[in-house]
């Protein structure tokens, strides 16, 4: 894969954004609520506990970051390098769930 940049055209920028950090905050929203209603048994405390704190830490961030976006009309991009990390703390938490989840059914 290569290296572009993003699109210059705010419009096509907002478009694209504003669904993923949608995205983003439902995924966080769902881990919230299971990290901090169901104690994880295959995770120790401070694992399930470091967990939140990083689910917590992206809310905000996604937050902010939606805020600037929807204040600059569009005019602000996001590095390619925070949305990996959301990315893979979604599909880490995705992960954590689906092993909950089997557990649970054993």
């Amino acid at each position: 894969m290569f290296n572009s940049p993003l699109p210059s055209d705010p419009d096509l920028l907002k478009s694209l954004l504003e669904p993923l950090l949608e995205d983003f905050q439902y995924w966080f929203g769902r881990s919230q609520a299971l990290l901090e209603n169901e104690r994880i048994t295959f995770l120790e405390e401070s694992q399930q506990a470091n967990l939140l704190e990083r689910v917590l830490t992206a809310q905000k961030e996604v937050t902010t970051t939606q805020t600037l976006l929807n204040a600059t009309d569009g005019k602000v991009g996001v590095e390619t390098d925070v949305l990996m990390n959301w990315h893979r703390l979604v599909h880490e938490c995705w992960g954590v769930s689906m092993k909950h989840r089997s557990n649970q059914v054993q």
